[in-house]
């Protein structure tokens, strides 16, 4: 069906018929609609989830401001569907489609899938089925879509190794252009199609670029890697990941799209920094997104005005991995408060240090608005555990912090916990409930007879690669689910709440997130028997997954629950993201000795390796405060 029947049909015959039919339409304000016919080089930006999350997206936002505003290139979106309209595209054998042109997929040079969970895999297999898109990349021919992926995913994708052609590892600005220029190179024309042996030969030679076709991965008797070497020569042996050195003269949108209904941010976001030197050792993204690198607040100042003035929206983010840490932070909100307050535009920050700066300072954006819940991640309930993940937070930091806050008028407080995390033990999770307790008898002699609430939030630990946990087991799914029990038997009565997390969800995500090329086998038969959407607990299924493993012969505990020996080869050493493994190692020793090890930006270099191995140093616009863990 040409194109444009496609749309006609889709917009008169299909979306009526769908719940959501904005989701689909592709014509907001800020989209942006090329010529197709005269543009050489098109590609898809693919976010495997429903259009809520996916335009919520900051990298979303810049790589379609940023390819968009290239002669000769142009970006479109497409999101998973929802089942209502994946039921209709299978029954009337329809193609998944763009935005911005309602062209089938198939029509694209480049689609590009953004890796942000590891549970949407399955999502991004029956997008690629519903395009009509051979799975295997070994499979499509030149008259297929190049199939690339990127992400913090991309930083171990093995168990997506057969589906794509490429991945970019780290900051995508300068490496997608690159890209993109040399399939306009290879291409010629509009009409021409890129010769897929040649193109991967000559990415693979892009810094930040990852071809894993070019890899042969050896195994031993025991299932443990035994090698991965390049097959060619001139391929590397090691991949870095690209970093973009100046936030300051890298592109940022001006001009983002404005969704039709709610998404789940719906608020302009303003990238203050990249970067956290925290050093918590469960987290993925403080490890992979080093050096920390700060806009300077001028720029931000001059950004804020342009998206205030192209959008319209009245809530401005200031979007970073830990906002508090950024070093003009207070005199950067409170300048946009100031300067926008007469025109009712509220200025947030989505991630706040447990400390009563970070409070004083979010009181001092909201005074004038209604309070709603502020959420604080002290992670684990005692000193000791604290300690291990170097949390570099204490009880009396937390009991000063939501003080101050219970004073400065919220009376719901949300706390995030972890459980399963290395050595934890009974008493440490007796902490979580303990914690909470005293945070609600601390509200309610502060609030003065008013009704206060804590809502304690419990998610389970997920060993990740390239950090200093990625030597440890996850806690076995029957001991989760004990922990859970003993925790919401504790956190009953008037003012407490209690949530957590499908332990099952968080089983496969530790599956994938160390896992190796044979899941892949997994992961096809997983989409086969109907898993998609799994990052939404009512569309997870468990079974397939058991029915998959079983069907393979492969056994997911062996991904989860072992834990490595010092010397094992893990499937994504051949990935540099700039921190070592001897860094990791020895950090994975001070947690095992309950030793914390303080933020570099307080004075000490730890030797992460990040800043020799990248050529790129921490770019800080101001003094820092202190850094150093309390702990």
């Amino acid at each position: 069906m040409p194109s444009k029947e496609l749309k006609s049909y889709i917009v008169d015959n299909v979306l009526p018929r769908v719940e959501k039919p904005s989701r689909y339409l592709g014509t907001e304000w800020n989209s942006v609609h090329k010529n197709w016919d005269s543009t050489l080089v098109r590609m898809a930006f693919a976010f495997p989830d429903l259009y809520e999350v996916g335009m919520s997206h900051l990298g979303l936002a810049i790589l379609y401001g940023l390819v968009n505003e290239r002669d000769g290139m142009l970006l479109e979106r497409v999101f998973a569907p929802a089942p209502d309209l994946e039921a209709i595209l299978r029954q009337e054998g329809l193609p998944l489609f763009s935005l911005e042109s309602y062209r089938p997929l198939s029509d694209f040079d480049v689609i590009g899938f953004t890796l942000q969970y590891e549970l949407t895999y399955t999502t991004i297999l029956n997008m690629l089925d519903l395009a009509g898109i051979p799975l295997l990349a070994r499979e499509r021919g030149q008259e297929h879509p190049l199939i690339i992926g990127g992400g913090p995913c991309a930083c171990n994708p093995e168990p997506l190794a057969p589906f794509f052609d490429c991945f970019v590892l780290g900051d995508g600005e300068e490496v997608l252009l690159k890209l993109l220029e040399l399939v306009g190179e290879l291409k010629g024309s509009p009409n021409g199609r890129v010769n897929r042996e040649e193109f991967l030969r000559r990415a693979a030679t892009i810094p930040g670029i990852y071809v894993p076709s070019f890899y042969d991965v050896l195994y031993r008797d025991d299932g443990t890697i035994k090698e991965i070497r390049p097959k060619f020569p001139g391929v590397p042996e090691k991949v870095k990941k690209a970093v973009v050195a100046d936030l300051d003269t890298t592109y940022f949108p001006s001009r983002p799209i404005v969704p039709y209904l709610d998404v789940v941010h719906d608020r302009l976001m303003l990238e203050i920094m990249r970067g956290c030197t925290r050093g918590c050792r469960f987290c993925q993204a403080g490890a992979i997104y080093r050096p920390v690198r700060e806009r300077d607040i001028k720029v931000l100042l001059r950004q804020a005005a342009e998206l205030l003035r192209n959008t319209g929206y009245e809530e401005i983010s200031l979007t970073s991995l830990s906002s508090a840490d950024y070093t003009c932070i207070e005199e950067l909100a409170l300048a946009l408060a100031e300067s926008y307050a007469d025109q009712g535009i509220s200025i947030s920050l989505p991630s706040l240090r447990v400390d009563t700066f970070s409070v004083r300072l979010a009181h001092a954006l909201q005074k004038f608005r209604k309070k709603g819940t502020l959420t604080l991640a002290p992670e684990a309930g005692t000193q000791r555990l604290r300690d291990v993940i170097n949390k570099g937070v204490t009880a009396e930091d937390l009991l000063s912090a939501t003080g101050e806050a219970f004073s400065a008028g919220w009376q719901h407080i949300k706390l995030y916990f972890m459980i399963g995390l290395p050595t934890e033990t009974e008493e440490d999770l007796e902490g979580i409930a303990e914690l909470a307790r005293e945070v609600l008898e601390q509200g309610r002699r502060l609030t003065k007879g008013k009704k206060p609430r804590v809502t304690v939030s419990v998610s389970s630990f997920v060993p990740k690669p390239h950090t200093p946990f990625q030597w440890e087991p996850q806690a076995p799914l029957d001991k989760l689910k004990e922990k859970q029990k003993f925790l919401r038997l504790r956190l009953k009565g008037p003012g407490l709440y209690f949530s957590w997390h499908q332990p099952e969800m968080s089983f496969l995500e530790a599956v994938l997130a160390r896992g190796d090329r044979r899941l892949g086998q997994a992961l096809f038969v997983a989409w086969r028997e109907g898993a998609r959407l799994e990052g939404w607990s009512e569309h997870f299924r468990y079974e397939a997954w058991e029915k998959a493993f079983r069907a393979c012969g492969l056994e997911p505990a062996f991904y989860a629950y072992r834990r490595r020996e010092y010397l094992e080869k893990f499937p994504w050493d051949h990935l540099d993201f700039g921190v070592s493994k001897d860094f990791l190692w020895e950090d994975y020793q001070r947690a095992m000795a309950g030793q914390v090890t303080p933020d570099c930006r307080s004075g000490r270099c730890w030797s992460c390796g990040v800043c020799p191995g990248l050529k790129v140093k921490m770019n800080l616009k101001g003094e820092a405060r202190s850094f150093a863990p309390t702990g």
